[in-house]
């Protein structure tokens, strides 16, 4: 299978357990990584609460940080959803959250580190 995003192609290279599994993108080899990790676990729940769904993406890709030095850049997004949950208000939240992502706010949070607005 394989996952685009933003017109790279991202193929599967490994099963980290049944539960995870790495795709490696256009720009990874062994120096460089270019990877990203999808991460699944079950619910657990009990006679009166059904529990909730975890899942996890992960991106992680080497950057240049200067003439002759790299450091991975990492992106990682969790989500735990309560079973039962519409679609659409899972919908809902994606939408928010990117367009958190994408505003000044977002911005100023992930690159500035500035929580004060």
């Amino acid at each position: 299978m394989t996952i685009t995003v933003n017109t790279k192609a991202y193929n599967l290279d490994s099963h980290q357990s049944a539960n995870a599994a790495v795709y490696t993108g256009p720009a990874s080899d062994f120096a460089t990584k270019d990877a990203i990790t999808l991460k699944r676990s079950a619910p657990k729940g009990n006679a009166s609460f059904a529990g909730v769904a975890k899942s996890s993406i992960k991106l992680t890709r080497t950057i240049a940080t200067g003439a002759s030095t790299k450091a991975d850049a990492i992106i990682e997004v969790s989500v735990s959803y309560p079973v039962g949950m519409s679609k659409s208000d899972a919908d809902t939240l994606h939408a928010d959250v990117a367009a958190l992502l994408a505003a000044s706010e977002g911005d100023d949070v992930t690159w500035k580190h500035d929580l004060n607005h």
